[in-house]
């Protein structure tokens, strides 16, 4: 049997420390938006570097796009490149079976791939 003392037990009943999210990722706050993991937050970090150093022309944060009724993906992002082409980029550290059936009805509907970073 195994004996904590009181700062073991509070250690580990702390409410305080990062609340994990599905699949093992931690939220991560950047510039007051809250970002779904550490690796998406970092991808964003990336994005403000290339704008800028004029690599790119900007990018937008979730957009929502309508597959049907009542269906609707939601990227990570849009980067909109110097010349004139966009992509939609999807920080992915595991790729659900929602995910995945929503990127085939994207990808055939709006006629874009979807850039996944992983």
């Amino acid at each position: 049997m195994e004996h904590w003392n009181i700062e073991d037990y509070k250690n580990f009943t702390d409410k305080s420390k990062p609340k994990k999210a599905k699949y093992r990722s931690y939220k991560a706050s950047v510039d007051g938006h809250t970002f779904d993991s550490v690796k998406e937050a970092n991808y964003y970090n990336d994005l403000k570097l290339r704008l800028k150093a004029n690599e790119i022309k900007g990018f937008c944060l979730q957009p929502t796009f309508i597959l049907a009724p009542g269906l609707k993906y939601k990227a990570d992002f849009i980067v909109f490149n110097s010349d004139g082409t966009y992509d939609v980029i999807d920080v992915k550290g595991f790729k659900t079976k929602e995910y995945i059936a929503k990127k085939k009805v994207f990808e055939d509907k709006y006629n874009l791939k979807i850039t996944e970073i992983e």
